[in-house]
């Protein structure tokens, strides 16, 4: 099963498309997954829904929550939020007949943030009238929630990796997993508020789980290959970051003088410079996961970008 949702206010482009990929279980596939453009999923079960991440502006979450309610009149009574950022979270509010559960970290991770900002960083986006709703049911650890009998394993990842906060629900029956932002398919992962070296140990025990369908935080639905793409290119972060600072160079100088390969194909290729802040910080030993200065990350992707501001389609 798969159709599109609502198109945007141009009519240019759908907001999404709704994909069976198991028995009762959608991805929900916002293209072209660039800057703020996440993909969400959902269960349906006899009682309800559970809804895995929101989207970024109000008109894109109302256009997933319509089509939630093409598939079934059943309401969404769980929300489960990946991680902190505002492409997963920003329309938490509009479920509001849902219980909002995440890890513990992505309360004090959206309170940090804040509401929604394009400038000085992205292009304008029409973000519609956001009110912060941050998870009412937190964890540690791991919890389990059932969709009628199927169990849905919800895990924090347990170090950092693309934000301090991650999680994934793994769901054993069907060798399904949401992995949030942990994968990026056809687009340059971002792990300035995580860790490159956190991100490969996670995809290790990705690997370990047998998933055969991944539905990835940006980009299509995918299989297990896309593990070891993003494995791939932090690899090559790590190693470009290493000769750029035994060249005394800064992360900016240092991709600016990079040759991207096989990765210059992937979409907002300017997150290597916010990567390499992350990877130089490694290196010069500051704890994996260590707050480090975004704004100034964020301006040196700017300035790669021939100083204009980061496109944003959201």
């Amino acid at each position: 099963m798969s159709h599109s949702g609502e198109t945007s206010a141009g009519g240019a482009r759908p907001l999404g498309e709704t994909v069976e990929i198991s028995d009762g279980i959608f991805a929900y596939v916002q293209a072209d997954g660039t800057w703020w453009i996440n993909n969400t999923g959902f269960l349906v079960g006899a009682r309800g829904v559970v809804s895995v991440d929101a989207c970024a502006t109000s008109l894109r979450t109302e256009a997933y929550l319509a089509a939630i309610a093409a598939v079934t009149a059943a309401p969404v009574r769980t929300l489960i939020n990946t991680h902190h950022h505002g492409d997963h979270t920003f329309g938490n509010y509009l479920f509001d007949r849902a219980t909002i559960v995440a890890h513990d970290g992505v309360r004090q991770g959206m309170a940090a943030w804040g509401r929604p900002k394009s400038a000085p960083f992205w292009t304008d986006v029409d973000w519609g009238p956001i009110e912060l709703a941050p998870p009412f049911l937190t964890f540690e650890d791991r919890i389990r929630v059932y969709v009628d009998d199927l169990v849905c394993e919800v895990s924090h990842v347990g170090t950092p990796a693309h934000t301090l906060n991650d999680s994934i629900i793994w769901i054993p029956e069907r060798r399904v997993l949401f992995s949030g932002d942990l994968i990026f398919n056809g687009g340059t992962p971002f792990l300035v508020q995580g860790s490159i070296s956190g991100a490969r140990e996670v995809l290790t025990k990705l690997r370990s789980l047998g998933a055969e369908t991944i539905v990835p935080g940006h980009g299509p639905v995918c299989g297990p290959e896309a593990i070891e793409a993003v494995d791939r290119y932090l690899g090559f972060v790590q190693s470009a970051a290493k000769d750029g600072r035994e060249a005394g160079l800064t992360p900016l100088d240092t991709a600016r003088d990079l040759d991207l390969g096989e990765f210059a194909a992937l979409s907002d290729p300017e997150r290597i410079v916010g990567n390499l802040h992350r990877a130089f910080a490694e290196i010069d030993g500051l704890p994996i996961g260590a707050v480090i200065d975004a704004r100034a990350a964020l301006a040196d992707m700017v300035e790669f970008n021939g100083g204009r501001p980061l496109t944003c389609l959201a």
